[in-house]
């Protein structure tokens, strides 16, 4: 365990399942307490679930077997008010906040049944999603005077895009592209308080995302540029641990003078 971590409390957005339950796992193995939320309910323009109650409390099961605690709750990134709420009781119970990960995000994969709705959704769970969480945090990270690490989760596409005619799917490369423009904005705006604000760009990694029906069929699909997805490493895809290794090192005051970074946790798929 890393000392300086102790007693540091996280907010994870999207922390029901997949890269979020796991940077929880990791960050509460270093001593980190987690406030983490997710959405617990289906939106309609997208072609598989999203993360549930049920998959959020085994999230803080999972967080509490390392010794930590966590506090959950509820709530849609695109609503504002509704993180911050969560954010608020989470801060109100562990009394403080050290570090922000804005990971929800959605696709769709299958074919386009609404192009402005699907193109709209994917923009405000992501890019806006990412906005709304700084917005109900950036307070207390300055406020607390102790600097602090906020991390917005990007992709491989937000590095290298990949040609579709599919409107989510162009949403997606968009609005990961747009999180690398509003952190450089972040990482200068805060960097006097001493926080940092970095991109991690992964490749596929395994989670709800990835291993759904709506991601085989497109798979199957013989249309599908399969070889546009590969790695440059023999790896089909990462194991959500493997970024939240990563994360757990940005974090920490390991890399204290590490901000304005677009980190690619990506097997090599942007250089392909």
């Amino acid at each position: 365990m890393t000392a300086t971590q102790e007693g540091r409390v996280a907010l994870i957005t999207g922390a029901a399942r997949g890269q979020g339950r796991a940077h929880a796992v990791r960050l509460a193995r270093e001593g980190i307490d987690i406030i983490g939320l997710d959405i617990c309910e289906d939106i309609a323009s997208f072609d598989y679930s999203c993360g549930t109650w049920a998959e959020l409390e085994e999230t803080a099961a999972l967080v509490e077997k390392e010794g930590r605690t966590m506090v959950i709750g509820k709530a849609d990134v695109r609503d504002g008010e509704a993180v911050k709420q969560v954010v608020d009781e989470g801060v109100a119970r562990l009394g403080r906040l050290d570090i922000v990960i804005a990971n929800a995000g959605m696709i769709r994969y299958g074919a386009t049944e609404n192009p402005v709705q699907e193109w709209q959704d994917t923009l405000d769970v992501i890019l806006t999603g990412a906005f709304n969480t700084v917005q109900a945090t950036i307070e207390r990270l300055v406020d607390g005077g102790n600097g602090g690490s906020i991390v917005l989760v990007s992709s491989s596409a937000g590095l290298k895009g990949t040609g579709t005619d599919a409107p989510a799917a162009q949403a997606y490369t968009a609005a990961k592209r747009g999180l690398v423009g509003y952190m450089q904005v972040l990482a200068q705006q805060y960097a006097a308080h001493m926080i940092r604000v970095n991109t991690i760009h992964p490749t596929g990694v395994v989670s709800g995302m990835t291993t759904n029906a709506a991601m085989q069929k497109m798979a199957a699909d013989p249309n599908t540029n399969i070889a546009a997805m590969q790695n440059l490493l023999p790896v089909a895809i990462l194991q959500p641990e493997d970024i939240a290794n990563a994360v757990a090192y940005l974090v920490s005051d390991e890399a204290k003078f590490i901000t304005g970074t677009q980190w690619a946790l990506d097997a090599g798929f942007s250089i392909r």
